[in-house]
């Protein structure tokens, strides 16, 4: 059996540790955190498994197979690559690092010490987000044209990251698995409201070589929390509503129908279509939990993760793309 040690129990790091706790290839060997009242409530609610206030020690313990790292993101190149050199398997939060060259150098560390690399792109586990691939993927959108996002609330203000780091990040990472194109450039502006804060609002646009654009809005400033998503088709198109508690997804037939007019061919006739709508039937399994257990099956029979390194330093590399086109208001930056 797996033995798990979870590093971080803020935010993040509680919903992790319950997800392996129910699971049984595995097993939560210990949690490591700097607040000792944290540290209390593992003690309590998970009585057989060790705590550490300093991970040097937690990445000494024989017991810890794996790790996982959920503290900010500044912080995760370097606990990602001490667990790597220390023998353990690691999953990392999202962002995976801070920068392209870190993410290189955290794939370079894990396939030298041969072991798994994944990274939390939570969305990916989703049922509607796999459900979106197949149907994208079965060629039912027919032609892809646009990917549009709006992805705001009120806060959480982050200390580390901006807006585009803590809430694109996940448009990012659905867009890299959903879509098989890869994005050529991006644009980005942004704007902080908050004194001596960063950017808590901002548009992302990405393109790509053929027809296809994507939109993405983040804000942390809005009065009411939306996580809606339009896919657009040639034949059919989609709404994602992450908040929507039964339907998240709904698939329309509708669209316009463009022919040329007889003899006068360079007149078009544009033609709308609206057919029915139908909503898939999804599994409603909570996709940390199905993501965890990807882990665990990774690191015991040695598979290649659906988010490895790579998917992780595509989302940085555009992440990072993307705050450069801020600060130059909004400049498009290749993509290489």
């Amino acid at each position: 059996m797996i033995g798990v040690g979870v590093i971080g129990y803020g935010y993040w790091g509680p919903n992790l540790v319950r997800n392996l706790a129910d699971m049984t290839t595995c097993r939560v060997a210990a949690v490591s955190d700097l607040d000792k009242k944290r540290l209390e409530t593992v003690a309590r609610r998970y009585p057989a498994t060790k705590t550490y206030t300093d991970v040097r020690d937690m990445f000494k313990d024989p017991a810890v197979d794996a790790v996982v790292v959920a503290t900010p993101v500044s912080t995760h190149f370097a606990l990602a690559t001490a667990a790597l050199k220390a023998g353990k398997h690691v999953l990392v939060e999202k962002p995976m690092t801070e920068t392209v060259d870190d993410a290189k150098r955290l794939i370079d560390t894990a396939a030298k010490a041969g072991r798994t690399l994944m990274v939390d792109h939570t969305f990916v586990y989703t049922s509607a987000v796999r459900k979106i691939r197949e149907l994208v993927e079965a060629g039912e959108l027919g032609e892809l044209y646009y990917y549009d996002s709006v992805r705001v609330n009120l806060g959480l203000f982050q200390r580390d990251v901006n807006v585009v780091w803590d809430l694109a990040v996940h448009d990012l990472s659905i867009i890299d698995y959903v879509i098989a194109a890869r994005p050529r450039a991006i644009s980005a502006t942004g704007h902080g409201h908050i004194r001596d804060s960063q950017e808590n609002i901002a548009y992302l646009t990405l393109f790509f070589d053929d027809n296809l654009i994507a939109h993405i809005h983040v804000n942390w400033l809005a009065p009411v929390k939306l996580r809606k998503t339009l896919i657009g088709g040639s034949k059919k198109m989609i709404v994602y509503d992450d908040l929507e508690p039964s339907e998240k997804i709904k698939v329309y037939d509708r669209g316009v129908n463009v022919q040329a007019n007889g003899e006068q061919a360079y007149k078009l006739l544009i033609g709308y279509r609206s057919g029915d709508m139908w909503a898939p039937q999804l599994d409603f399994s909570e996709a940390l939990k199905v993501e965890a257990s990807h882990f665990i099956d990774c690191v015991t029979n040695g598979r290649a993760p659906q988010t490895g390194g790579d998917a992780g330093l595509q989302v940085v590399r555009t992440l990072e793309a993307a705050s450069r086109s801020i600060k130059e208001q909004g400049r498009p930056i290749e993509l290489t």
